[in-house]
């Protein structure tokens, strides 16, 4: 039998691309979990999931606003007027660079914000981005040109600051750069950028006449003493755009709702037509959720927002250095400190790993269903499907990162302290057990 196939090709030139190894892993998860595996999920950065409890302060907001049929109907393209002067009020008192409520574009969530940037951007037109990679950026940007994500080094040996020397060689010599992405704090690393940097990395953009785009979600989630400043702050007249959003933060991550703050779009017209194009395609969809876009001033507006942002900070303190004390015991790797966000990478260290290596699965067939995974994969890959096989424990391999560094990430949001530090100590074990195989 023949198989049809269309008149025209219908495939976009970057499919291939789009990949989201957080997401991926958990298809390897579910099957191991049919197979009898109990699985702890540490792929993903989601804070309800792991039994944080939301204030019922703000859970009263919500409920307030669930009951009056405003939050049920549409809201202006652009998002709700009433928010968007919030926010603009917010960075205007913060920093003195003027924007307005037009400067505010809200979104279904980052993601959407994410897509819409790299699809509605010129296709020659290239985004170059850090090395871990958090995976919806270079996915979406690699799709967009239909080529490999372009990536400057972050150096695990400098608390993964950017690589400056080559972030700036990678401009000078590649014309077809028109924009720098930066993510601060940083998923999946857990950095912190301190101001000096981040001024050095817009000077780069002022000299090479590029924008800025940096993701901002994890801005209030700063601790271990570093202190960090938002894009608006050292943007001077460079393009910008800073991506913020309520759920890592509230936490809401089922809101889906995102939003970008933009800057000097007045000063730059192709800029500006360009942030207009985004627009024009939101204005296809009509507009984004309301309800969570009413919910913000209210929210981060209420007396008790600072503390609920303190008491976050001083708990993933204590876990980022928890999780530090443990594994920075273990020969054969490298970790870091983290500053800022809820993650942690554990980089192996070079030629420790190889195709040979295993862990004992007593489940046969979930160890022969691993042992069929880990053909042909990346090393650090290999480790994490014996890891999820041996132990049901679900980490993302740090190659899932637009990466070349061999290594895995781990969430700092499991609430059940002991389940926490069971499951880190596992994973050293692990680890040391699959070193000497």
């Amino acid at each position: 039998m023949t198989k049809s196939t269309l008149r025209r090709n219908i495939e976009h030139v970057g499919w291939g691309q789009l990949t989201y190894e957080i997401r991926k892993i958990v298809a390897v998860g579910r099957a191991l979990e049919k197979l009898g595996v109990s699985i702890t999920w540490e792929n993903i950065g989601d804070p309800i999931q792991k039994g944080e409890k939301v204030p019922q302060w703000i859970k009263n907001i919500i409920c307030e606003l669930a009951a009056d049929d405003k939050t049920y109907g549409y809201v202006d393209t652009k998002g709700v007027l009433e928010a968007r002067e919030f926010l603009a009020e917010q960075v205007n008192k913060r920093d003195g660079h003027q924007i307005t409520a037009e400067d505010i574009l809200f979104f279904n969530g980052l993601g959407d914000a994410v897509a819409k940037i790299f699809t509605y951007l010129r296709r020659e037109a290239r985004v170059i981005g850090p090395s871990p990679a958090y995976s919806t950026h270079s996915s979406a940007e690699a799709a967009h040109s239909g080529y490999d994500h372009l990536t400057y080094e972050l150096d695990p040996d400098n608390h993964w600051i950017p690589d400056l020397e080559d972030l700036e060689n990678k401009i000078k010599y590649n014309d077809s750069i028109a924009g720098m992405l930066l993510i601060n704090p940083d998923n999946p690393t857990g950095a912190v950028y301190p101001r000096p940097l981040l001024e050095k990395m817009i000077d780069i953009a002022r000299r090479y006449n590029i924008f800025v785009l940096c993701d901002e979600i994890y801005a209030h989630i700063v601790f271990n003493g570093a202190k960090t400043v938002h894009l608006s702050e050292v943007i001077g007249e460079v393009p910008g755009i800073a991506l913020r959003g309520i759920s890592k933060e509230f936490p809401w991550p089922g809101a889906r709702c995102g939003w970008i703050e933009i800057f000097n779009q007045d000063k730059h017209p192709v800029f500006q037509h360009y942030i207009q194009s985004i627009t024009n395609a939101k204005m296809l969809e009509v507009c984004s959720t309301s309800l969570p876009q009413y919910a913000i001033p209210l929210v981060i507006g209420h007396p008790q927002y600072i503390d609920h942002l303190k008491k976050r900070n001083k708990m993933f303190e204590a876990r980022a250095n928890e999780a530090y004390e443990i594994f920075s015991k273990v020969k054969g790797i490298h970790v870091t400190r983290p500053q800022g966000a809820f993650y942690m990478s554990i980089l192996f260290n070079d030629h420790v790993l190889n195709s040979r290596q295993y862990l004992p699965i007593d489940n046969k067939e979930a160890k022969a269903f691993v042992e069929e995974k880990v053909m042909n994969v990346e090393p650090d890959k290999r480790f994490v499907y014996y890891l999820l096989g041996a132990t049901g424990i679900c980490v993302v391999p740090l190659t899932g990162f637009c990466c070349s560094r061999q290594g895995f990430r781990i969430t700092l949001l499991e609430t059940d302290d002991q389940k926490r530090i069971q499951t880190w100590k596992t994973i050293t074990d692990m680890i040391n057990m699959y070193l000497k195989s």
